[in-house]
């Protein structure tokens, strides 16, 4: 077995990265102080649709997925240049919009809103956007490779032509999902951070990539500015809007860790894919922020500590505890120097204490020291230096 974990330090300069429903930047109560907070599923979507991450697999397109409820709609498309009849397009697309339980719905990501949502804004108000709501859509936010809707879409039309149109209509639920057969997916996102879909042919997928909440490292208090915008037309003196919007700053400590057994059963055996969704993966760790509020705080900060662990033995353990005391800047010592002090410390004695063995590596902006761990110059030469690979 081997568990790959990517423990980062990164201070954010002033920003609202990831808001809770009121627009305040996500907090949590952690050693008895508040923290700042930036959710995993906000970390996890801005690392799978960040450029770090899909670059990677720009001579591999089909190794990515979508996450979308308009399944029916791309089921139309790929039946839009076939000599069918328009009420065999009309009945297989309608059998994939009975495809997925609402009751179940898998959770949307931070910043993917469920359908309900996007048709109503933050008061319950219909939005302006009226063709969102005549979009046929399944009741479940499904995570799907272009491959399987290919297939869904090909299977669907097969039903259609052997059985008839009446025999289609009828089906839904399991007896269709039994028509329609199982799909396993391959594809590097949904490998790494997984599927759970209901009455669907789509196959259930075990995570294995976790992602922790990132929280600071110390106390946080929110702050709020106040701000104005000038008519530049009208002449008139004063503010044509005033508004206002809360921020803090924070130094996180993220942490997530990689199964990598589990990365390659879900690839079905295909390490090479599996060796470039792990380098991909760092990559996008490191270089992918939220976007939240990034118009108006353009806090692109990038991490000064990032640490790789690869353990023989399965056993994921983050270091947050490390920070259970919220740490302080003293004197000539700022908050990110004493965030690594507290982590340098924490980890032989966590791991001493319970005999656990791991290998590591770093890069580094601040002092830092392992006994053991080898401390790297650039991002590649740390890649590099990955005991996996295809």
């Amino acid at each position: 077995m081997t568990l790959i974990a990517i423990h980062l330090l990164q201070n954010h300069a002033p920003s609202n990265l990831n808001r809770d429903d009121n627009g305040d930047p996500k907090d949590a109560l952690f050693g008895e102080v508040r923290r700042a907070r930036i959710s995993s599923q906000a970390l996890k979507r801005s690392i799978r649709r960040s450029d770090s991450f899909r670059d990677a697999f720009a001579d591999a397109p089909a190794l990515l997925a979508q996450r979308t409820q308009l399944l029916p709609e791309e089921v139309g498309k790929r039946l839009a240049g076939l000599d069918l009849a328009d009420e065999v397009k009309r009945t297989v697309v309608q059998a994939a919009a009975r495809l997925g339980k609402g009751e179940n719905k898998s959770a949307p990501e931070a910043g993917e809103a469920s359908a309900e949502e996007g048709k109503k804004g933050k008061k319950g108000k219909k939005g302006a956007d009226s063709d969102a709501e005549e979009r046929v859509r399944t009741a479940q936010l499904m995570f799907l490779t272009g491959a399987e809707i290919d297939a869904l879409a090909e299977r669907l039309t097969r039903i259609a032509r052997e059985q008839g149109l009446s025999a289609l209509n009828s089906m839904s639920g399991d007896p269709l999902v039994k028509a329609i057969g199982s799909y396993e997916p391959h594809s590097a996102d949904i490998a790494m951070f997984g599927r759970m879909t209901t009455s669907s042919p789509f196959k259930d997928v075990k995570a294995a990539v976790q992602v922790a909440h990132a929280l600071s490292t110390h106390a946080v208090e929110q702050e709020f500015d106040f701000y104005t915008a000038v008519d530049d037309i009208s002449g008139e003196a004063g503010a044509g809007f005033i508004g206002e919007v809360s921020f803090n700053s924070a130094t996180y400590y993220k942490y997530l860790n990689v199964h990598w057994e589990g990365l390659v059963t879900n690839l079905q055996g295909d390490s090479a894919a599996a060796a470039t969704a792990l380098q991909a993966l760092i990559r996008a760790a490191i270089f992918a922020i939220p976007s939240g509020k990034q118009n108006s705080f353009a806090a692109h900060n990038l991490p000064d500590l990032a640490l790789i662990e690869v353990r023989p033995q399965q056993v994921a353990l983050a270091y947050h505890n490390a920070f259970v005391k919220p740490v302080r800047a003293r004197g000539e010592t700022s908050l990110v120097e004493a965030s690594a002090e507290a982590l340098q410390k924490y980890i032989p004695q966590i791991n001493g204490m319970y005999g656990l063995e791991a290998e590591r590596a770093f890069l580094s902006t601040v002092p830092f020291a392992l006994e053991g761990a080898r401390q790297c110059a650039t991002l590649d030469e740390l890649l590099g230096w990955l005991p996996v690979s295809a």
